[in-house]
C-alpha cells in the first residue's frame, strides 16, 4: 500500500530562526508518525540577497521573480544548493530526524527559461517522478530536503521560483497536501484579514482585482496549478505555528476546489 505524500515548501524568510526550524521538525515527525512521506522544499531569498550584496550585486524582481544573469546563477546556486539546503537538513538532523539534502539538478526538475528578461529563472516542465520515488523508497528512508534549482536541455543551470519548484513536486507525487510555511498566519484579503477558505474562484478573483500582486502573485499561481492537477488541498500558516496544523486544522488557509459558503460581506465572499 502506497504512503500518503505530503510535500512541505519552506519561505527563505523563516529559514534563520531556530524557534520555526523545531516547529518544522515537529510537523515533520507529527507527519511521519501518521505514515506518511514528507518531502521538503526550500526558498532561500534573503540569504541569496546577502550574499549578492556582499559582493556588491545589484538585483531586480520581475513580477515577483529574480532576473537571474549567469554570474548570479552561480552564486544562488551555492548558496541554495549548498548553504542554505546544508543548514535546513542540519537542522532536522539534530532534531532527530532523517534527512538528506538534494539539488533539482540531480535529474530531477527539467526546465526552459521562463522569459528572455529573467534570464537564467527556469519554468519546470518535467519532474522525473522516477528519481522522487528513488529518494523516498525504503522504510525509515531520508526526508528529501530540496534547492530548487533545476536543468535546461542544454544543461544549463536555472533558478526556480521555490512555490512552482513545490507545486510541480507535489503534482508528480499526487501529493495529498502541499504546505506552504511562510511569514504571514495565512493568506490575507485587501483588509489584512486572514481568509480561512478558499478555492482556485476566490483567488483567481483577487488577482484579477490587484489584491493579490508581486511576489504573492507567484505563489498563488502555483497554489491554483496544484489544486486544478490532483493534489486535494493546498494549505498556507505562519511557520512559528506549524507543529499547531497536526491538531489545529483551523490555523492558516485553507485551499481546495470545492465551493465554500459564502456569507455577504464576509471575507469569504469570493470563496465560492
Amino acid at each position: 500500500m502506497m504512503k500518503k505524500r505530503i510535500v512541505i515548501k519552506l519561505g527563505g524568510s523563516t529559514l534563520d530562526n531556530p524557534s520555526t526550524l523545531s516547529q518544522l521538525a515537529g510537523l515533520v515527525r507529527g507527519y511521519q508518525k501518521r505514515q506518511y512521506q514528507v518531502v521538503l522544499v526550500h526558498g532561500g531569498g534573503p540569504a541569496v540577497n546577502a550574499e549578492l550584496t556582499r559582493r556588491q550585486i545589484t538585483w531586480s524582481f520581475i513580477e515577483g521573480q529574480r532576473q537571474t544573469t549567469p554570474e548570479m546563477m552561480a552564486i544562488i546556486e551555492d548558496v541554495l544548493g549548498r548553504q542554505v539546503n546544508g543548514a535546513l537538513v542540519q537542522s532536522l538532523v539534530n532534531a532527530g530526524l532523517k534527512a538528506r539534502g538534494h539539488s533539482g539538478t540531480e535529474d530531477l526538475l527539467w526546465c526552459r527559461q521562463a522569459s528572455p528578461e529573467l534570464m537564467r529563472v527556469g519554468q519546470v516542465e518535467f519532474v522525473n517522478q522516477t528519481v522522487l520515488e528513488r529518494w523516498l523508497c525504503g522504510e525509515g528512508a531520508p526526508v528529501p530536503v530540496i534547492a530548487p534549482v533545476g536543468l535546461g536541455l542544454d544543461l544549463q543551470t536555472f533558478n526556480i521560483n521555490a512555490d512552482w519548484a513545490a507545486a510541480k513536486i507535489a503534482i508528480a507525487l499526487k501529493a495529498e497536501t502541499l504546505i506552504f510555511l511562510t511569514d504571514q498566519e495565512g493568506i490575507l484579503d485587501q483588509h489584512r484579514r486572514l481568509v480561512v477558505r478558499a478555492s482556485p474562484f476566490a483567488l483567481n478573483h483577487w488577482i484579477a482585482s490587484g489584491v493579490i500582486h508581486g511576489g504573492m502573485l507567484v505563489k498563488t499561481k502555483a497554489m491554483i496549478e496544484a489544486l486544478q492537477s490532483g493534489v486535494e488541498q493546498v494549505r498556507v500558516l505562519n511557520a512559528a505555528t506549524a507543529s499547531q496544523l497536526l491538531t489545529d486544522k483551523k490555523i492558516g488557509t485553507l485551499l481546495t476546489t470545492q465551493k465554500v459558503p459564502v456569507k455577504k460581506g464576509a471575507v469569504h465572499e469570493y470563496a465560492s
